[in-house]
């Protein structure tokens, strides 16, 4: 697991009262054994392994302002695969390989960036009358889609990477914000479905689902404890 995954882990459980140790990035016998007391006063199967299902009761309250809202249908959606991981080597992980399958998108494996194809099948599931961009695996691509909004929770979030005019991008979620980043849940954020910060410096877009309700949610996250992500790939 990357370091920036493991210090959120750490982080959250220290907010809800355990202790996984120094906040290093670190996944050690403490980070572990806090993780299994998590799971234990959630009721979970007590692995000490932070998978979807551990995920998604963790990582709840940075979510709560949309938790089970039927008119975020595609963040309800991401947010179940929270901790959905690829598979380093020549194996791919099957569940990222069937969201190109299901929607019919040719893709050749999973150390291919996987950002578009993990925003493509939580809106091209739940959203089944949405029309996607034309190359859903490319994150630039996003910026057509749907309707310009507003940054809120929910909202399809698009930023560029390595430099402005290199064509690269990330694509993710909006979860909140402070004053200089956005706190976006996306797929290939550290090889996985994580939160993540990314600088405000960066984004190009927020849009929204054309066949989605408008919302005028936002959720303001004033303390970040973790440094910026730098490139997504």
């Amino acid at each position: 697991m990357a370091s920036n995954a493991v210090k959120q882990i750490q982080q959250v459980l220290k907010n809800k009262g355990f202790d996984p140790g120094e906040i290093d990035g670190i996944w050690g016998r403490k980070t572990i054994a806090a993780v299994q007391q998590f799971q234990q006063q959630q009721g979970l199967e007590v692995d000490g392994i932070v998978g979807p299902k551990t995920s998604a009761v963790l990582f709840s309250d940075a979510t709560a302002a949309i938790s089970n809202n039927p008119l975020l249908p595609w963040f309800e959606e991401a947010k179940h695969l929270m901790g959905t991981k690829e598979v380093l080597g020549d194996k791919n992980n099957p569940v990222i390989m069937d969201w190109a399958k299901d929607l019919d998108i040719h893709y050749a494996g999973d150390d291919v960036p996987w950002c578009g194809l993990f925003v493509a099948h939580c809106v091209g599931t739940t959203l089944q009358q949405e029309v996607l961009p034309g190359n859903p695996l490319g994150a630039r691509q996003w910026e057509k889609f749907g309707s310009a909004t507003d940054p809120r929770v929910g909202a399809i979030m698009v930023f560029w990477r390595e430099s402005l005019a290199s064509g690269k991008g990330h694509v993710g979620f909006y979860v909140g914000e402070d004053a200089d980043a956005y706190q976006i849940l996306g797929g290939n954020q550290s090889d996985e479905v994580c939160l993540m910060w990314l600088s405000k410096d960066r984004f190009r877009c927020a849009r929204w689902p054309e066949t989605a309700a408008s919302l005028n949610s936002k959720v303001v996250l004033k303390d970040r404890n973790e440094g910026l992500s730098v490139n997504e790939a």
